[in-house]
């Protein structure tokens, strides 16, 4: 073998190892990327429960709470009451009005089922006619199915769903009514939250199990008035550039609240 054959097969082997190095560089970068956005996703979906938890909490006891036992404990035992508001209407002699506002309180609800569950509506997707229903009430939908015809003119439009769910009740509707747009014609409900979540580990972090999220409660002073706030972190973030520092809100430390301002808007939002 000649030299230069000896060189050629030295620089195609070198050649070789270096692209086979470039080559794991980067699909180790693009896998770590991809397993930390996985980790984010577990932790933002956990800082909405804990936001959604603590929000319900505050408008019974009037405060947040920073101990997540008593957290958890409410979530599990708590109840929260179903509260009607009126408004009544008086024309004055002198021509103005009068509104006078009521609460009454119809009833209690589960603190974890007022949580974890979200009520929602179907409304008509424009104006026309009636058509009739084809789903019944207490069954399960699926996205994209088609739970009611209308007819538009002279076609006849059945408007898919946006989102899962499970039909709760009709409005009082029948085949042939004129419809408008928006106007409620179901009403269902649907779990924005794993219903199946271990409670008693609420505060920690998914994935970092023997660690918890920062939590921080208190009052701020507002024109002369006390006002609660609050403010929930990953204190130790997968990803290296977030960080306190870094000037882009988004690129921060992943959270909700605010120990200084009047807001629960979450830093992924």
């Amino acid at each position: 073998m000649t030299l230069n054959r000896i060189l050629t097969v030295v620089l195609l082997v070198a050649s070789l190892g270096l692209f086979y190095k470039l080559v794991r560089s980067i699909n180790g970068t693009i896998e770590e990327r991809e397993a930390i956005a996985t980790k984010e996703e577990a932790i933002i979906e956990r800082l909405k429960l804990i936001r959604e938890a603590e929000t319900v909490f505050q408008e019974v006891h009037g405060r947040y709470t920073a101990n997540w036992d008593s957290l958890a404990n409410f979530i599990e035992n708590g109840r929260v009451a179903i509260v009607e508001k009126k408004e009544i209407i008086e024309q004055q002699a002198y021509g103005g009005e009068k509104i006078t506002i009521t609460y009454d309180t119809l009833g209690f609800i589960a603190a974890k089922e007022r949580i974890f569950k979200k009520n929602f509506t179907v409304n008509a997707s424009d104006n026309g006619t009636f058509m009739g229903f084809k789903v019944n009430v207490g069954e399960q939908l699926i996205k994209n199915q088609r739970p009611y015809a209308i007819k538009v003119g002279d076609k006849t439009n059945e408007p898919p769903l946006s989102e899962d769910g499970t039909v709760i009740s009709f409005a009082d509707v029948k085949p042939g009514d004129a419809l408008k747009k928006g106007q409620i014609l179901i009403n269902m409900w649907r779990y924005q939250f794993n219903p199946n979540v271990d409670l008693a580990k609420i505060g920690f972090i998914p994935g970092r199990e023997n660690q918890k999220f920062d939590i921080y409660v208190g009052k701020v002073d507002k024109s002369g008035l006390k006002v609660d706030v609050i403010e929930v972190k990953d204190p130790t973030p997968d990803d290296k550039t977030r960080n306190e520092r870094n000037e882009a809100k988004n690129r921060k430390p992943l959270h909700f609240g605010s120990k200084v301002d009047v807001s629960t808007a979450g830093n992924w939002e």
